[in-house]
């Protein structure tokens, strides 16, 4: 049997209701018309849905209909059936969105992208959990395991803005590998870890953002801005390279300078 007559298996030919209600984006509604010009099955389904859009929007709790040149040129009743399943394939696609958005929201909560490598920054103790409001959030620490299991530390302390920096420094093959754990950092703010070579040189091993509640504040009335912040990163350049590394804001304030 051709792939173009009698019942398709699943592929292409199941968005054929999405892309009449126009809810596919451009690359999903072109690559769906190329197969349309070819498929005899999907352009009987598409004639079948008869200006159905609005109503199969509301039904599937969709804000709004399809496309206007869709909507003219349909003119057949469709059945109870097929309006069924359309209903489950828009109700459907609609919840993977949902889905995909969450996980895209969650990945960025969980990796803050600064310098040459991922930076994974972290508060809390060591079970990786905290509170923000009502909510409590529960998260792994990759970025305090790893300043944890580094033992060359450097610590430095700026009287001025009260902000501690403790730096940890592993050789690798490929320059430095380093974890911070920063204290008395005041939020909101936006900070990179910029390591600073014996010739001058300047490279920013992280960057992440502070929050208004703050991190390592031992006044503070919350556990989440009593707990320090870690930050996992890495530079080109070898320890013994390294002459001092800056804690500096995104205006180019110094927060803290740790000398190794």
């Amino acid at each position: 049997m051709s792939p173009t007559q009698g019942r398709p298996g699943p592929s292409e030919h199941e968005t054929v209701g999405a892309y009449a209600l126009g809810i596919l984006d451009d690359a999903e509604a072109t690559a769906f018309e190329a197969h349309l010009a070819t498929c005899e099955w999907c352009a009987q389904q598409l004639d079948e849905l008869a200006g159905m859009e609005p109503m199969l929007a509301a039904l599937a709790d969709l804000p709004g209909a399809g496309t206007q040149a869709i909507g003219d040129s349909l003119s057949a009743k469709p059945s109870p059936r097929l309006v069924n399943k359309l209903v489950d394939e828009v109700a459907e696609r609609r919840a993977q969105k949902r889905r995909r958005g969450f996980y895209l929201v969650a990945a960025a909560a969980a990796l803050i992208i600064g310098g040459p490598v991922v930076a994974v920054a972290t508060n809390g103790d060591s079970g990786g959990g905290g509170t923000e409001g009502n909510r409590t959030v529960q998260a792994a620490n990759p970025a305090k395991e790893l300043f944890t299991g580094i033992e060359d530390k450097v610590t430095g302390t700026d009287s001025s803005t009260g902000v501690t920096a403790t730096v940890a420094l592993s050789e690798k093959l490929w320059g430095t590998e380093t974890g911070l754990e920063l204290k008395g950092v005041k939020g909101p703010l936006k900070c990179s870890m910029v390591f600073v070579s014996k010739d001058g040189a300047r490279e920013t091993a992280a960057s992440w953002s502070v929050p208004k509640w703050g991190y390592g504040l031992p006044d503070a009335k919350t556990e989440q801005a009593r707990n320090p912040l870690y930050v996992s990163g890495g530079v080109a350049m070898s320890p013994d390279k390294i002459d001092h590394v800056e804690i500096i804001d995104f205006d180019g304030n110094k927060l803290v300078q740790v000398d190794v």
